[in-house]
């Protein structure tokens, strides 16, 4: 997701809370990554295909789950958690409509 440069810390306060969340109801890892190296020449870079403004940079972040299912449970409990209730979406630190996500199944866990 696009997250403006002067909104990073607050970001990272409001992925610490739901990361905290998440482990609560019984996700494995979460993660929170913040762009370092996006001026990549091959492929579609990070940049481009989230069309980011001069001030803005990217979070790259995922959550561990042990199945599909886990996850459901998981994000279900998450949602209905007392917490997140009061979370709007105008008040985010970052544009959610801009924000790209998906659940993933590992075909290949080399060590």
């Amino acid at each position: 997701m696009a997250v403006p440069k002067n909104k990073i810390n607050e970001y990272l306060r409001l992925a610490r809370m739901c990361g905290k969340i998440w482990l609560e109801h019984g996700a494995l890892e979460n993660r929170e990554c913040v762009g370092e190296d996006l001026k990549i020449s091959m492929g579609v870079p990070f940049p481009k295909m989230i069309k980011i403004k001069p001030k803005e940079t990217i979070i790259f972040s995922w959550i561990t789950y042990k199945s599909r299912a886990h996850r459901d449970g998981v994000n279900s409990r998450v949602m209905k958690d007392s917490r997140m209730k009061n979370m709007d979406p105008k008040s985010m630190p970052f544009d959610p409509k801009r924000m790209v996500y998906g659940g993933f199944k590992i075909v290949v866990n080399a060590p």
